[in-house]
């Protein structure tokens, strides 16, 4: 058996164990391993990787829309949580609790921080006094501990990175206005960048975050069928600001309570980048976010060394200049089967393999890791090549995900069509809803499905009845099993 053949081997096929598959290629690409604290991953450098480039490229767009990035404290005193009680109980299961600061029992439990809202309520509190101080837009990046029960890399960990958004307004207009761009600037990042389709919407009371007034959210189809919500936006209302007594001095000079917003994606958007994009031969990243955007293969034939590396190592020189990521692989000990293989696993966008012949007639051959299609090249058109043939890799990823998103979302009118689809076919299932938490409660109990949102796209003229109980829909909801 060839040494590319036992390499791919070791993934078991995601046709045939998706949950397998999932967890083996994010251990076999190295991009995270178990830690040895039951329920936390440990981030390798390529997964990193993937969260700088992320981090990045939000960051860039959150700094664009007037928000400036500050650090709270991890640790928020239990006294806070309880100002508000309804947000306590929404975490109290998967709240971690300091008691003690060294041998000295603490006067007061200390929680490590499940979200912010409460800790960063208090410093608006200190903050805020007039409308002249408003609106205050602050974004941080940070790590979040939950004590999850059952955990998954990147989709659900007891400690996990994100970004969360923290804004106080004058109105509730503006408080809106926030929410309803940050879900779209979230819709946008995730469909430009990581080559993924979502669909935005509200989330229905049952879902909605604890303490919020709406919560706003994009889901996105994994490729098994289940959804997985990228990213949420909350109005939160005047809910946190009379807790935490965050007022200011309105333009007649009244008291007034603000209006607040919090917005947040995590690392859970790595784990969507491997199941929306990846395939039985491994991991196919989109080149905006990839660790490493193109590898170049020398083929160690005869005098490679003399003849073939040196052009390798002057193609990474112009491709490094020309900013891209880029790895020469001129390890002797595998052969270029082997190294093939090796990189489609890992999902590098795009391969450079030179050989003896390529070398004599100054060309490359560029082999794309989403259709393994081949071109050869001249060297001189090298740079160029790269570029458009990149743009094509991101466009062609998200087409193959928007075309299966939209194979998979299928509109239903009846309950027993609905429990067929989802128990043959999965995927997204349209239909109305009566808006009556009854009816939600029984199909996730019978069903396992979820309103994943009300989208917001959608002709209220086309609402049929509710697909539980046949009264007048009020709603047209999408509904899918979940992680």
């Amino acid at each position: 058996m060839a040494e590319d053949e036992r390499l791919v081997k070791k993934i078991a096929a995601k046709s045939e164990d998706f949950s397998r598959w999932y967890l083996e290629i994010i251990r076999r690409a190295e991009l995270a391993d178990y830690a040895p604290m039951k329920g936390m991953m440990v981030i390798r450098p390529d997964g990193y990787s993937i969260w700088e480039n992320i981090q990045r490229l939000l960051d860039g767009r959150i700094k664009d829309s007037g928000h400036v990035n500050a650090y709270f404290p991890l640790f928020i005193p239990e006294s806070f949580l309880r100002k508000e009680m309804e947000h306590l109980k929404g975490f109290a299961p998967e709240v971690a609790w300091v008691t003690h600061g060294g041998q000295e029992e603490l006067e007061e439990r200390l929680a490590v921080r499940p979200t912010s809202e409460a800790v960063i309520g208090s410093m608006y509190a200190k903050w805020i006094h007039s409308y002249r101080d408003l609106p205050v837009l602050i974004n941080q990046w940070a790590n979040i501990v939950r004590w999850e029960k059952v955990t998954r890399p990147f989709l659900r960990t007891t400690e996990f990175l994100w970004q969360e958004g923290h804004t106080a307004h004058e109105t509730f207009d503006q408080a809106q206005d926030e929410t309803i761009k940050i879900l779209y600037l979230y819709k946008e990042f995730v469909e430009s960048e990581l080559a993924i389709p979502v669909v935005e919407g509200r989330k229905t009371p049952r879902e909605k975050f604890a303490g919020a007034m709406e919560t706003y959210a994009i889901e996105a189809l994994m490729s098994d069928g289940k959804a997985l919500q990228m990213g949420t936006s909350h109005n939160l209302g005047q809910h946190f600001s009379k807790v935490f007594d965050i007022r200011f001095e309105d333009r007649e000079q009244k008291r007034q309570y603000v209006w607040q917003t919090s917005w947040g994606v995590s690392t859970r958007l790595i784990g969507a980048l491997v199941m929306t994009h990846g395939d039985d031969s491994g991991l196919r990243f989109p080149p905006q976010v990839a660790p490493v955007q193109i590898v170049i293969v020398p083929i160690s034939i005869g005098n490679w060394k003399e003849n073939v590396l040196p052009v390798a190592v002057s193609v990474e020189k112009d491709l490094r200049r020309a900013g891209w990521r880029v790895r020469l692989d001129a390890r002797e000990e595998f052969t270029p089967g082997w190294k093939f293989s090796e990189w489609e696993m890992r999902g590098v966008p795009l391969r450079i393999e030179i050989g003896p012949r390529d070398v004599k007639e100054n060309r490359a051959v560029l082999v794309r890791r989403d259709v393994r299609k081949k071109d050869s090249v001249d060297l001189g058109e090298l740079i160029s090549r790269v570029k458009g043939t990149l743009r094509e890799i991101q466009a062609s990823l998200f087409d193959q995900a928007l075309r299966f998103q939209r194979e998979n979302t299928r509109t239903v009118s009846d309950y027993d069509e609905f429990k067929e689809v989802i128990e043959s076919k999965r995927g997204f299932i349209s239909c109305g809803w009566c808006g009556d938490e009854s009816c939600e409660a029984r199909i996730k109990e019978e069903t396992m499905a979820t309103v994943r949102v009300i989208p917001l796209k959608r002709d209220r003229e086309d609402i049929g009845p509710c697909v539980c109980c046949r009264k007048p829909g009020r709603e047209s909801a999408l509904f899918a099993r979940a992680y």
